[in-house]
């Protein structure tokens, strides 16, 4: 049986995640973290005919670090969803000075506690807070790229569920038969459509695809500007997050069923920690070393990763996405790496 964190858990995001999470079978301990308002989130999840046994930790104060210390203690996979939403007009990049401080922190304390734990981190911007996780980790001696990942997910979902309504096919139908690659904001974001044959997106027009692209690339927008103000995609993002929790939980477990039809889904991923990664980054990327790609898991951590250069036959229009999502990576890294590189421990 499985313990699992939420790092968050009270938040937009984390109160829709935590109950995908206490549906799970599989899981016997939930931890919910917050600032505010975790035991209560707890106490209502408790209620819920499921084995997970429920426990809110909250600080009671800004010096209290019993709590996460709780929290932590003995999870095997550690969510993170903390931090402050998306408003209108605001980029990814907006978030950064608030979320930036708010995933290293957690890092720090994962890294004391829970050195060995699966760490999956939503907290916008992913392209620069997973660096920011992983350079604490460095600090800290713990770094395994095969355990932290960035979820990326939620572009998946939208790619899915936006060409399945060109295609006039259920998403269901393209669930796990198309992949997204490179980033998780704005041009960074990279899907690929012709992968599977009987779903081709080359039987898009040119306009019809270039406006698929644009749709998944900034989805979250809509959601954005649909909610004029009060809160972004938390709903569609908890369920995507939970999507890829899932896939760690069951290789944990070890009943996870494979189909030779389906791509694993992405994450956001260091690739000079994997086996094959330098030369991706060598011959792929221009020397830039995270990127979202498919995953395939063991034991809840990296197994291998699917280079998408070479066996999803990536095509000419694509490589120019990507040449694009370069430009863009490589400075969110940049910010990630440098900001705890000025920062204390």
């Amino acid at each position: 049986m499985v313990k699992v964190t939420v790092c968050g858990g009270a938040g937009g995001i984390g109160q829709p995640l935590s109950l995908l999470v206490k549906l799970n079978p599989n899981v016997s301990e939930l931890a919910i973290f917050d600032i505010v308002n975790a035991k209560g989130v707890a106490a209502d999840l408790s209620h819920i005919n499921t084995s997970a046994v429920v426990t809110g930790y909250q600080p009671k104060d800004k010096e209290d670090k019993s709590a996460i210390e709780g929290a932590l203690k003995g999870t095997d996979i550690v969510v993170i969803p903390a931090g402050v939403p998306r408003k209108p007009g605001m980029t990814r990049a907006d978030l950064f000075n608030v979320n930036a401080s708010i995933v290293r922190d957690l890092a720090a304390s994962i890294a004391k506690v829970a050195p060995n734990a699966r760490v999956l981190i939503i907290s916008n911007p992913v392209n620069s807070t997973v660096p920011i996780a992983a350079e604490v980790f460095k600090k800290l001696g713990v770094f395994n790229p095969h355990k932290l990942f960035g979820v990326t997910t939620l572009d998946s979902v939208r790619a899915e569920t936006f060409l399945g309504d060109l295609l006039l096919v259920s998403p269901g139908y393209v669930k796990g038969r198309i992949s997204v690659i490179g980033g998780h904001s704005g041009d960074t974001i990279v899907p690929l459509t012709n992968v599977v044959p009987d779903i081709n997106g080359s039987k898009l027009s040119g306009e019809a695809y270039a406006k698929f692209v644009h749709r998944v690339q900034f989805g979250g927008d809509e959601v954005v500007q649909a909610k004029n103000g009060a809160g972004s995609a938390t709903l569609s993002m908890a369920y995507a997050g939970y999507r890829f929790t899932e896939h760690i939980i069951e290789s944990l477990v070890g009943n996870r069923t494979s189909d030779s039809n389906r791509i694993s889904d992405s994450a956001y991923v260091y690739l000079p920690g994997l086996e094959g990664g330098n030369d991706l980054v060598k011959l792929h990327l221009n020397g830039v070393e995270y990127f979202s790609v498919p995953v395939e898991l063991e034991n809840g951590q990296i197994k291998s990763f699917v280079d998408p250069f070479t066996l999803l036959n990536i095509t000419d229009d694509e490589r120019k996405l990507v040449d694009v999502a370069l430009k863009g990576l490589q400075s969110s890294i940049d910010q990630g790496v440098n900001f705890v590189a000025g920062s204390k421990l």
